[in-house]
């Protein structure tokens, strides 16, 4: 195999200097193979599967991703920014009710299709750090979304932000195992479980909420799959 030294002529002092061609293709290449291997087995798959998917030495990961949060990085900024553009386009929504529908829907389709996605959306702490501005906006986005759907009364008022990250949990559970039966089987428990949001009036008050980090600590032990 050809060395993936950088060239000589790279950028200016103090600047990264240029991958040479094979260096690069490489480089890209396990980034799609993550990319893949992630989707479809969520962020514990390790560094030697992923290389035996790109069909290079698990050497060239290593020396192009010395972590796993750089790879994660790499491989799934992409999918990130779907979130959050979906997030975006859900806060412009009136009412609050057609936003917060368009983004538990969306989003469920997206986590649903991915996860290793599912895993960094979902799973604080788990080598999402570098994604912490996007997961800051989007928990925004969720809490305003709420809290404006409570005043024109169509989300029940002890609904929580929590409480979407658990369903977010189950239904993307119910889709990694319906994938072979069923595919699209997590749109109608997805269903059921937005029904239960709305407002009704003489309904009894949710038990057990739970709180912020309660929800986190679930999200972390359900997300971990090292």
């Amino acid at each position: 195999m050809r060395s993936e030294r950088a060239t000589a002529g790279g950028s200016g002092a103090g600047g990264a200097r240029p991958l040479r061609r094979d260096a690069e293709e490489n480089r890209l290449r396990v980034i799609r193979a993550a990319r893949e291997a992630f989707a479809a087995h969520g962020l514990g798959v390790g560094f030697n599967d992923i290389a035996r998917h790109a069909g290079v030495g698990v050497g060239t990961v290593y020396r192009r991703f010395p972590d796993r949060a750089t790879l994660v990085r790499e491989a799934l900024q992409g999918e990130v920014a779907q979130i959050l553009a979906v997030a975006d386009e859900a806060i412009a929504a009136e009412p609050a009710w057609d936003g917060l529908m368009l983004l538990i829907g969306h989003v469920a389709d997206l986590l649903a299709a991915n996860l290793g996605l599912r895993d960094v959306a979902l799973g604080p702490g788990q080598l999402s750090e570098d994604f912490g501005d996007v997961a800051e906006r989007v928990a925004g986005h969720v809490e305003e979304l709420l809290e404006r759907a409570k005043g024109e009364g169509s989300v029940r008022p002890d609904a929580t932000p929590q409480d979407l990250t658990m369903m977010f949990l189950m239904i993307t559970e119910l889709a990694m195992h319906a994938t072979a039966s069923n595919p699209r089987a997590y749109r109608r428990y997805l269903r059921i479980f937005t029904d239960g949001l709305r407002a009704t009036g003489p309904d009894a008050p949710l038990p057990d909420r739970l709180g912020e980090a309660d929800a986190e600590d679930v999200a972390r032990r359900w997300t971990s799959r090292s």
